[in-house]
This record gives structure tokens, C-alpha cells and sequence, in this order.
């Protein structure tokens, strides 16, 4: 890049350079997990515990990344993840992170707790966007909010269903942030320690969309950030079940998959109710502390489901080189949301771009690297330490 990539050569100099632009509570809501973050730790530990081989003299000059998925070419098995907090850490931070992907060529996932009408995030994906689904205690709204997804024109849709109670994430009592938003006396006394961030972020978005909003909101909910009362009453209900999601199949003519599996026997079931993929997670270390790393799953879930469905993984992957071994270990993508966050702090859809760059040309080696010349010669052949959980029979063809 002309900008010499602000500077930042890999995820970590994108995170650290968010840390410095952004608010303690806003940053550290981005970027921690739940209780003693054993689980947000180990996300990453576990890609780094896999070692893999060079292969050597192997012809990789026509090596491509390019993979395809519900019949769409990506320019990488990659994908950004959904994110309620892409506005709080740039103005307009939703279209930012789907024009930098359309403009590199992966998907995209709008949350439905964006502080940016759907609308407008679909259009500025160039059509390339995914969409995330909280299911409401009212089915019946959810249904006509479904409608509404299903009208804007996106064509695959992830719901999400674990955390059915509120994390346990100390450090926000700690650091006065909480979402719905609050402007406690510790988080005033944050922003404005931070003056850019105030001017490029806080500013513009009340001179433009005034107070930060869940814009996406039916009627029937508060949308204000500040509006914790029926914002809570209303979602991740404790009582959502596999009834609901086949409430939601019936209705939903795109491709439809369930976002914060753990198990290979879930993932059994959205199989047997025809749903056309899952998505293991541990929603980044910011729910169950105990929880497995999503790549320590991945095996298991394709040994159960081989290929009726599509895996895809989320949680933990900084390097490109982490993408590769989780499609050798059977993902049929890889998706996070912190990375690009960091880019957006960092500098807008310029530095989301620079993140997803970054894994590309990361992944781009690696495979030169391991001698392949594309991701359908992956497979658990490339481990120097094969890991034990991977199940029996499951090798590389």
C-alpha cells in the first residue's frame, strides 16, 4: 500500500493501534471475553500449538486462495464476522467493513444489533453480505423481521444461538461500560481522555444519525443504546429452541445456518432440519469461559456430518497461516471480527481493508510455503503434530 499499510504488518499492529485511538471501555469491549478469559486465550493458543510442514521443489506458481461457497467465488476462505460495536469504533463502521470486503472479495456479516440501517450496509456490500439473526421472545416479530431481511435481499442468513443469558464480563463493572450503552462517570471520564476519537467517531455520528441506535430494531423495541430495559427483555430469550429455528426454515428461502455450536451432536441436528451449514463458536471467548477452542471441534463435526453441511468456524484466527490449518482440519471457512474491527479504529474501510489483506498475503505464503496451490489440497497431512482429537479415520484423501 501507498501508506505503507499504516504501519501495521499484521493483526496485532492493528490492535495495538486501536487500543491507542479508542476509549478504554469501547476498546476493552471489542477486545476481551468473559470471567478469567480462558476461553478468549485459548482461541489463539490452540492455532499456535499446530505445527505444519514445508514441503519443498513443488511447482507452486499457479497457487490460488480462492474458494467457493453457496455457489459464490471468494477471494479467500474468509469472512467477517457480526459485530454490534463496528459504529462505536468508527463513524459509519458497518458500510466501512462491507466495502472493504466487496472490494476484497469475501463476505460479510450485518448484525442485527448495527448501529447502521440494514439497508444501506446490503448496498454498500455491493450485495456480498450475509446477515445475523438474534431471534426475539416474540416469534411473531421475529417472523416479520425475517420479512424484512428476506425483502433487502440477502441470500444467507446465520442465527445466532448461544449465550441464551447475559455474559459474565467483569472487567466492564471495572471499566463503567455496558452495553446498552451508559454514560457512567468512568466511561464520560474515558471519552474524553480521547478527544479524536470524540471528533471522528462521537461527533460526526450525532451530527448525522444522532445518538448511537439499534437502528435495525422493530418499532416494538427501544433501539437507544441507553434503553436497557426492553432491549433485555426482549432478546436471547432462555427459552429459544430447535422448534424455532424450524420456524424460521419455513420461511427463510435462502441459506440458513446456526451460529454458536460447540458440539458435533448439534450440529447433527441442524443437518437432519436441512439447514445448509453451522457455525462453531464460542462467540470469541466472550460467553462460556470453559468452553473448547471452535478449531479443537471442527474435526469431530466433520467426522458427524461429513459433507451434508458447511463448516465454518469462527473465533481466535490472527494469521493467515490459521486459516490453512483450519481448512485441513475440514472448516469450509473461517470467519472473525475483532481483526477488521482493529482495522476500522485504526482508519475506516482503509484499515479493515489492510486486515483482510494482511490475512490474505499471510495465507498466500503459508500455502506457497506448504507446497499446495490451492485450499482443496488441504488436509490434516500437513501437521507436524497432528493433533489427538482428531478422530479416527479422518485423513487427508
Amino acid at each position: 500500500m501507498g501508506n505503507d499499510g499504516f504501519g501495521a504488518y499484521n493483526i496485532e499492529d492493528l490492535r495495538l493501534r486501536a487500543k491507542k485511538r479508542l476509549p478504554r471501555g469501547i476498546f476493552e469491549y471489542v477486545d476481551r471475553g468473559a470471567e478469567d478469559e480462558v476461553a478468549l486465550r485459548h482461541n489463539t493458543a490452540i492455532y499456535r500449538s499446530l505445527k505444519i510442514k514445508n514441503r519443498v521443489l513443488a511447482d507452486v506458481s499457479e497457487r490460488t486462495t480462492v474458494t467457493e461457497l453457496f455457489g459464490h467465488k471468494f477471494a479467500m476462505p474468509f469472512g467477517i464476522s457480526p459485530t454490534a460495536s463496528a459504529g462505536l469504533v468508527c463513524e459509519g463502521g458497518e458500510v466501512g467493513l462491507a466495502r472493504a470486503a466487496a472490494r476484497m472479495g469475501v463476505p460479510c456479516t450485518a448484525a442485527t444489533s448495527s448501529l447502521t440501517p440494514m439497508e444501506e450496509i446490503y448496498e454498500a456490500g455491493d450485495g456480498n453480505i450475509w446477515f445475523q439473526l438474534y431471534m426475539w421472545s416474540d416469534m411473531d416479530l421475529t417472523a416479520r423481521f425475517v420479512e424484512r431481511v428476506k425483502a433487502t435481499g440477502f441470500e444467507t442468513m446465520l442465527v445466532t444461538v448461544d449465550g441464551p443469558v447475559p455474559s459474565n464480563r467483569e472487567y466492564n463493572y471495572h471499566n463503567g461500560f455496558a452495553m446498552p450503552l451508559r454514560y457512567s462517570p468512568k466511561l464520560i471520564a474515558q471519552v474524553l481522555a480521547k478527544p479524536g476519537w470524540c471528533l471522528r467517531v462521537l461527533a460526526p455520528q450525532y451530527l448525522k444519525r444522532g445518538p448511537f441506535r439499534k437502528v435495525n430494531n422493530p418499532p416494538e423495541l427501544a433501539s437507544k443504546l441507553t434503553q436497557v430495559e426492553v432491549e433485555s427483555a426482549y432478546t436471547k430469550p432462555a427459552a429459544q429452541n430447535w422448534d424455532d429455528i424450524k420456524r424460521i426454515r419455513d420461511m427463510w428461502p435462502g441459506n440458513l445456518l446456526v451460529k454458536g455450536l460447540q458440539s458435533s451432536e448439534d450440529a447433527v441436528i441442524a443437518a437432519d432440519l436441512g439447514l445448509q451449514g453451522v457455525v462453531l463458536s464460542n462467540h470469541g471467548g466472550r460467553y462460556l469461559d470453559s468452553a473448547p477452542a471452535p478449531l479443537e471441534v471442527v474435526p469431530e463435526v466433520k467426522a458427524a456430518v461429513g459433507d451434508r453441511i458447511k463448516i465454518i468456524i469462527d473465533s481466535g484466527a490472527r494469521r493467515g497461516g490459521d486459516i490453512v490449518k483450519a481448512i485441513a482440519l475440514g472448516a469450509d471457512m473461517v470467519m472473525s471480527g475483532r481483526p477488521t474491527l482493529y482495522g476500522s479504529a485504526v482508519a475506516g474501510e482503509a484499515g479493515s481493508y489492510r486486515a483482510l489483506e494482511i490475512f490474505q498475503t499471510e495465507m498466500d505464503r503459508v500455502i506457497a510455503q506448504i507446497g499446495v496451490n490451492g485450499i482443496d489440497e488441504l488436509g490434516p497431512h500437513i501437521f507436524w503434530n497432528p493433533p489427538d482429537w482428531i478422530p479416527k479415520g479422518v485423513v487427508a484423501s
